[in-house]
């Protein structure tokens, strides 16, 4: 998240807390507040495998404090005490998704907020401890001073995409693993040849399933976003990969208004260390999660550099300025993702004016 700089966010008036300070930051994010929303009664939630602590803080104060079994009994268990609040979760992992769909579908505003987040909040407030039951704690303040937006599951089929895709991602790497260790077997000189058909029989095994699929990641995304993925498959650069994975991540582009909400969710705003003029730091991307897409968008880049106008000019323009070649990718990537933000939200194939 980047935040303009200005002298009045560092004001040593007295009448300006701390907390105050955190949440005029934080309320540049658009995805992060929603000021509308009540924060008299405010829930935290930490989840982890087994069980789940919540604090439910009514005016501020501690109402109740409990632990309950993650799973559909300690779901119902728990509800009693959060009718009426706003509840939020950190969105870690796999575990908090089943709780924050049963909070949801019962009618409950809950949110499920960034852990780096919940983080900064606690070392901010110089939090000592660390414990589940002090992390509930941790969120519910933060929910009653920044109320986040409200989260909404993701559409059926985005799900069941995301889940094909990740089996699809474990699949190429377990592919991988078994061809790197077929190569140090052959390179030794000491393989039986049983041994070596066994291997060969389990690759051609993995190659028929991620073919598999990867047919069925395609028909899903020709079912629901056709059209779209249409649109930005025309974008040159863009491949059938990158269209999937993009749609994927931004759930058909429904959750953002800008495109440089995308890069920030994607981990490729940049950030910039200085200070005053004794440091200079070199400037780095954020990296915050998304990984996997970073990989498929620098390969598309790659790909952009040379076919798609907009994409070429501007990194060739970066490169005659003497910026190393990561930076003037980077740039490039982020510009696809503009032209790509800019062809979603329109409903129009690729033309040169979405450069």
């Amino acid at each position: 998240m980047s935040v303009p700089f200005s002298h009045s966010y560092f004001s040593l008036d007295s009448s300006l807390g701390v907390g105050s300070l955190f949440l005029r930051l934080i309320s540049h994010d658009k995805n992060c507040c929603d000021p509308q929303l009540d924060t008299n009664m405010v829930t935290g939630i930490d989840c982890s495998k087994d069980y789940f602590d919540i604090a439910v803080l009514r005016e501020g104060k501690a109402a109740f404090k409990s632990r309950f079994s993650n799973n559909v009994k300690g779901f119902g268990d728990m509800l009693p005490h959060i009718l009426g609040t706003h509840v939020a979760m950190e969105a870690t992992g796999p575990y908090y998704f089943q709780l924050a769909r049963f909070i949801h579908n019962s009618g409950i505003r809950v949110s499920a907020v960034n852990p780096l987040v919940i983080r900064r909040f606690a070392q901010m407030r110089m939090s000592r401890a660390k414990t589940d039951k002090k992390d509930a704690m941790a969120i519910a303040e933060f929910v009653q001073m920044a109320s986040p937006k409200l989260w909404e599951p993701p559409a059926g089929a985005i799900q069941r995409i995301r889940n094909l895709e990740t089996y699809l991602e474990g699949l190429k790497q377990r592919r991988h693993m078994l061809s790197s260790q077929l190569h140090a077997f052959e390179a030794s000189g000491t393989i039986e040849e049983t041994l070596r058909e066994e291997i060969r029989e389990e690759l051609e095994i993995h190659d028929k399933r991620i073919k598999e699929k990867e047919r069925q990641i395609a028909g899903l995304i020709s079912e629901n976003y056709a059209e779209m993925a249409s649109n930005i498959r025309s974008i040159p650069g863009i491949g059938p990969r990158s269209v999937s994975m993009l749609i994927i991540a931004t759930g058909g582009f429904g959750m953002f208004d800008n495109y440089r909400q995308v890069i920030s969710y994607f981990g490729l705003a940049p950030r910039i260390y200085e200070s005053g003029t004794s440091v200079k730091g070199k400037g780095h991307i954020c990296k915050m999660g998304m990984g996997q897409i970073r990989k498929v968008l620098y390969m598309a880049a790659t790909s952009a550099i040379k076919c798609n106008k907009a994409c070429k000019d501007l990194y060739e323009r970066l490169r005659a300025k003497g910026k190393p070649y990561r930076v003037a990718l980077i740039a490039t990537v982020n510009k696809l993702i503009k032209q790509v933000f800019a062809i979603a939200k329109s409903g129009e194939p690729y033309k040169c004016q979405f450069g």
